[in-house]
């Protein structure tokens, strides 16, 4: 998947996505121990949980394979505002791949 699809990356994040042919999209999260202890990651993990399920469930999306890996400044960083602008530009990479 890393392979064929779509890499973007920002402050706290690294999103990988690769548009397939049916339903359901699914999402992956990639926390290391770099981001913090199991608290942090626990805490980082359901935030991305959210911000995906949001995302994937909407209506006008196409069925996607998405990979979120979280970097050490997830911690305490803007994980919202940088997923957002990263889903943006994954969907925009996709749509222009397809």
């Amino acid at each position: 998947m890393v392979r064929g699809g779509v890499r973007v990356a920002k402050p706290t994040l690294v999103v990988h996505a690769l548009a397939k042919p049916g339903p359901p999209s699914r999402a992956g999260f990639v926390v290391s121990k770099a981001v913090g202890n199991a608290v942090t990651r626990n805490r980082v993990k359901r935030q991305l949980r959210h911000l995906a399920a949001a995302r994937l469930d909407a209506e006008d999306v196409r069925s996607v394979d998405l990979v979120v890996r979280a970097l050490p400044a997830a911690a305490s960083g803007r994980l919202g505002d940088d997923f957002a602008a990263a889903w943006g530009t994954a969907l925009a990479r996709l749509g222009a791949a397809a």
